[in-house]
């Protein structure tokens, strides 16, 4: 079985679970990393930085994130040394997020995106892999950029 990590904000949390479920009905272990009810004080950059942590130090090959846009999450879960995350709301760049930018981390809105809508972008995301061929050599500049400005965390 394959292991996954989620995490989700106040403002996703019913999107997190919707995803949760659909990972779990294709086979997937779910370790949940999302704000709890009782945590108000846990804000989405504080769940994207737990989650591309643990995707960066391999603990998990992939990883979903959810808040109201998907932005925040994207933008702080990308300066983690060695994650690429991408926010998609559509089939098409969910599978190119794969194929050729080998991202790790798909992120999503709650409030840009329908359940029905989302569970088909999860699909084809893990449904993609990366293609390699010419994109190679765009994702191996892209991780020298993070080596470049974050020298030792390679």
């Amino acid at each position: 079985m394959s292991k996954i990590a989620i995490g989700a904000d106040d403002a996703a949390l019913d999107l997190k679970q919707t995803l949760t479920e659909r990972l779990e009905e294709k086979g997937w272990e779910v370790a949940d990393y999302s704000v709890r009810p009782d945590e108000d004080d846990t804000d989405y950059p504080d769940v994207a930085v737990r989650v591309a942590e643990a995707v960066a130090s391999g603990e998990y090959e992939r990883a979903v994130l959810c808040c109201g846009t998907g932005l925040g999450m994207s933008i702080t879960a990308n300066k983690v040394p060695g994650v690429r995350a991408a926010q998609c709301h559509d089939v098409y760049s969910a599978e190119r997020a794969r194929k050729s930018n080998n991202a790790q981390v798909l992120t999503m809105g709650q409030r840009v995106i329908g359940p029905e809508a989302a569970k088909t972008v999860l699909d084809a995301w893990l449904d993609s892999e990366f293609a390699g061929g010419g994109s190679t050599s765009k994702v191996e500049k892209m991780e020298a950029v993070d080596r470049k400005y974050h020298p030792g965390n390679s």
